[in-house]
């Protein structure tokens, strides 16, 4: 099978011809029909994530995929070959930029039917992190008030959608096209961060989904009531400036979780949320891709297709 890997830490994606791999007797192999690309894929290729998931050289990319199951191992009862699957693998094993994966049988959920199934492979990291960070973690209910950071992005596309969705007053910050992407999304006020201070806009938070970090994570603080609740996804809170305000504060790392992917599918197919989607590529266009998810600008997710 072709599959595209990293030799080294800094290295450039290059596509390989390797073994189809085989399974064990609890796995699924899925031929992959569509991966997509998340922030954490550059910081595992830039070796920043090191000291959390070391990589095993060469390493296949990618952990979010949308296929059809190839082959189930004999202890597996719930999948047969032909049925449609969603799934977010293994951190450190990767392997979803390939035309085989093997998957464990509990990573596995059926994939959602009001999305394309392509689309859905920008589903598992970034709503799983929204889901994980609005709801097991800061208990968000309706009629509080939500800042949502990086609005445009994947991960906080699905944060305005999750935080309406349960009636929260949602307020995000953008800038560019994605000042309208926001509001299409559903969020109540949409602060232009290029031209406004957030911090001026805004006051009496109730929670605060922040992706970005360093000086915008620091200055949230300030807009959080008391009792508040910080989520940070890209870099650890400071617990001092957090005891400084009386919020609570946590980094949240998303990990993957059968039972959550399937809240989630659950509630796609139950309502009219949506993958927002930057660009859909061929897998031939994946080094391009990458280029364009490191650069920061990826207004949602980055659809990768396999032929």
């Amino acid at each position: 099978m072709k599959a595209f890997r990293i030799g080294n830490y800094n290295a450039a994606p290059v596509v390989d011809d390797v073994p189809t791999p085989d399974i064990s007797p609890g796995e699924v192999l899925v031929r992959i029909k569509a991966a997509s690309l998340n922030p954490l894929d550059v910081k595992l290729q830039r070796g920043f994530m090191h000291a959390f998931f070391p990589l095993a050289f060469p390493y296949i990319l990618g952990t979010d995929l949308v296929g059809t199951v190839e082959y189930a191992g004999s202890d597996v009862t719930r999948w047969r070959k032909g049925d449609e699957v969603l799934a977010r693998l293994d951190t450190t094993s990767g392997g979803a930029f390939a035309e085989f994966a093997v998957v464990r049988d509990d990573y596995l959920v059926s994939v959602p039917k009001k999305v394309s199934f392509e689309e859905a492979a920008g589903i598992p990291t970034a709503a799983g992190t929204a889901w994980q960070a609005l709801f097991e973690v800061a208990d968000l209910k309706r009629g509080q008030r939500v800042l949502v950071h990086a609005g445009a992005g994947g991960v906080g596309s699905f944060a305005i959608q999750f935080a309406r969705s349960v009636g929260a007053h949602v307020i995000a910050t953008a800038s560019g096209t994605g000042i309208d992407i926001a509001r299409r999304l559903g969020a109540d006020q949409v602060i232009d961060y290029r031209s406004e201070n957030f911090v001026n806009k805004v006051s009496d938070i109730d929670v605060v989904l922040d992706t970005i970090g360093g000086e915008t994570q620091q200055r949230s603080f300030n807009v959080l009531r008391s009792g508040g609740y910080l989520l940070a996804t890209s870099a650890p809170p400071d617990e001092a400036l957090a005891k400084a305000h009386n919020v609570a504060a946590s980094f949240v790392f998303h990990a993957s979780d059968r039972s959550r992917l399937e809240k989630i599918v659950e509630a796609i197919d139950a309502s009219s949320l949506k993958v927002l989607v930057d660009q859909k590529v061929s897998s031939l266009d994946l080094a391009h891709a990458f280029e364009h998810q490191a650069s920061g600008r990826a207004r949602g997710k980055i659809i990768v297709a396999f032929d």
